[in-house]
């Protein structure tokens, strides 16, 4: 992980990033909708299919909140468009092909699997409020119950 992490009441760093299947979105054009950014680290792999189902699960319930999920990877647009189509997605992906976002929030960095050091993008979820303050960070995030709980925190920051 890279040493400029963000945390709970920072200021979301603003991007404009391509949407698979729609316009680029740009997360300060979100606001006042709270924004929910999952950072994953690749298409079509277990725990990332998993998180994205999820996350199309409870997107209704979002949505009823009037928030906003994105899923964020380096992936391409092309790549975006087969999973969402292999696996009946309706979360919305962002191409982060550069990885010029992962680097602003902190999600792009040294990771250790099976004894190999690589890099590569840390799954981080940021809940971002209507001022456009990171409410909340899960860092190191463990898929099984992670969208319900996103969904939780989301709710509790609509209540305040």
């Amino acid at each position: 992980m890279t040493d400029n992490m963000l945390k709970a009441g920072d200021i979301a760093p603003d991007f404009t990033l391509p949407q698979d299947g729609c316009d680029p979105v740009t997360l300060s054009k979100l606001a006042p909708a709270p924004v929910i950014l999952y950072f994953y680290p690749k298409d079509s792999t277990p725990g990332c299919t998993t998180e994205a189902l999820d996350f199309t699960a409870l997107l209704p319930e979002f949505d009823a909140l009037g928030a906003r999920v994105f899923g964020i990877s380096k992936d391409s647009l092309k790549r975006h468009e087969n999973f969402r189509a292999k696996q009946n997605l309706s979360v919305a992906l962002l191409s982060d092909a550069d990885g010029t976002v992962c680097e602003d929030y902190g999600t792009w960095g040294e990771k250790k699997n099976y004894g190999r050091t690589y890099m590569g993008i840390t799954r981080t979820t940021f809940l971002i409020g209507s001022n456009g303050k990171i409410a909340q960070v899960w860092n190191k995030v463990k898929v099984k119950g992670h969208a319900e709980e996103v969904l939780a925190a989301t709710k509790a920051l609509a209540d305040r």
